[in-house]
């Protein structure tokens, strides 16, 4: 059974191991509260509402103040009328400034009501102003080059209490959002290597990028700063990352269903594992290489009906042998196996497959470990045969000839 710890198979039927799988989760730019914001548009709304119903109230107020003061003018108005007419016009008055404060309460209100609404929509620009302002939206705009929106928040509170843009860049290196988008600069510390500088990191990310997606990679398969967080950790240049998807490439999406079968049967990796198994970083690429060449070279033999021998064809690969060599080889191997092992049985031996390759696909180059043998054989059957006239059936002494 497998398990997440084993790995997984993603949406497009790709193989992840779990060495892939146990990554950080990094941070997306910054997303809003739909709520939160709609909740904030409603009180500013409110309050602007009330605001403009009350400066309405302060400009009649005013109109009716105006009105009293002419009427107190008029030269017939009696003592009463003038007392009715002065009472009104300090109670408009009174009104009137209290409206005026009532007013000004509102405006400050709005004010930071639309301020809410800027944080909480991620407006943070509009809070700004001067040399704050173009601090925050020259970092705004680097950060988010970088994947991190989400320290917007934090920009402009440094920006706010009046940082330049150097100290709040040092600053932003701190927060944890930061160290995980760039974390396999951590890796290289302890490891001794130098630190990337983020337009390294980020060059190095979109290089790997790159050869992945030429190679035809499907989308959400190693294109991500988590998947590429162990190469850069290692030191995987994007010229050996090139050299393991082409192996993982030439081994899966090109590769024939012998050589499909020999990678399987010599290193069980099935043809839903292969891709990742040549991209992990955690495998020397020699040793891929070399396993590569085996399972090739083991197709030859599938080929043919024959049995793989992982040491065998592990050997030609180190002894240099060509496709070429080795397909000819298990051509020979196919057609004599059957009469060396037929010959050797007369005699009370047996003559193995793995012997045969050593002999006829090795050769001088592995030592040929079983000429002197087969020599032997071969000899002592022409022997037996030599009292018939010198003839051998043919059936029996095919591919023995003495060399």
């Amino acid at each position: 059974m497998t398990t997440a710890a084993d790995g997984y198979f993603d949406e497009s039927g790709n193989w992840i191991p779990g060495s892939f799988a146990d990554q950080l989760d990094l941070p997306g730019p910054q997303e809003t509260d739909p709520a939160a914001a709609a909740a904030a548009q409603a009180a500013l709304t409110g309050t602007k509402k009330q605001s403009a119903q009350t400066l309405a109230q302060i400009n009649a107020g005013k109109a009716k103040v105006k009105t009293l003061e002419a009427q107190l003018k008029g030269k017939s108005l009696t003592p009463a009328a003038k007392k009715r007419i002065t009472a009104q016009l300090s109670a408009a008055k009174t009104q009137v400034s209290a409206r005026t404060a009532a007013r000004h309460n509102l405006l400050g209100t709005q004010a930071q009501q639309q301020n809410k609404v800027y944080e909480v929509s991620g407006q943070y620009e509009k809070l700004l102003a001067g040399d704050q302002r173009d601090a925050y939206a020259a970092l705004r705009s680097l950060f988010d080059q970088y994947g991190l929106g989400s320290l917007a928040g934090k920009i402009y509170e440094f920006a706010k209490n009046g940082y330049g843009a150097d100290v709040i860049s040092l600053m932003l290196q701190d927060t944890k959002e930061y160290k995980e988008r760039f974390a396999g600069n951590d890796a290289r510390v302890k490891a001794g290597m130098g630190v990337l500088t983020p337009a390294e990191y980020l060059a190095t990310e979109q290089a790997y990028r790159q050869i992945l997606s030429s190679a035809g990679l499907p989308k959400g398969f190693y294109d991500n700063p988590a998947d590429f967080q162990n190469w850069i950790s290692g030191d995987v240049s994007p010229t050996e990352v090139k050299s393991r998807v082409d192996l993982a490439v030439q081994n899966s999406m090109q590769a024939n269903p012998a050589a499909k079968a020999a990678l399987e049967q010599l290193y069980g990796i099935d043809e839903s594992h292969v891709m990742a198994y040549y991209l992990d970083e955690k495998k020397a690429l020699p040793l891929l290489t070399k396993q590569s060449q085996a399972a090739a070279f083991g197709a030859e033999a599938l080929k043919r009906g024959l049995s793989l021998n992982l040491t065998n064809l592990e050997d030609f690969v180190t002894a240099g042998l060509s496709l070429n060599q080795v397909s000819s080889g298990f051509q020979q191997v196919a057609e004599a196996l059957p009469n060396i092992q037929a010959i050797a049985a007369r005699w009370g031996e047996t003559f193995g497959q793995s012997e045969l390759e050593q002999d006829l696909v090795g050769g001088v180059e592995t030592g040929g470990l079983g000429t002197t043998r087969r020599k032997r054989l071969a000899s002592q059957e022409r022997g037996l045969f030599g009292g018939y006239g010198g003839s051998t059936p043919a059936g029996l002494s095919a591919g023995f000839q003495a060399t």
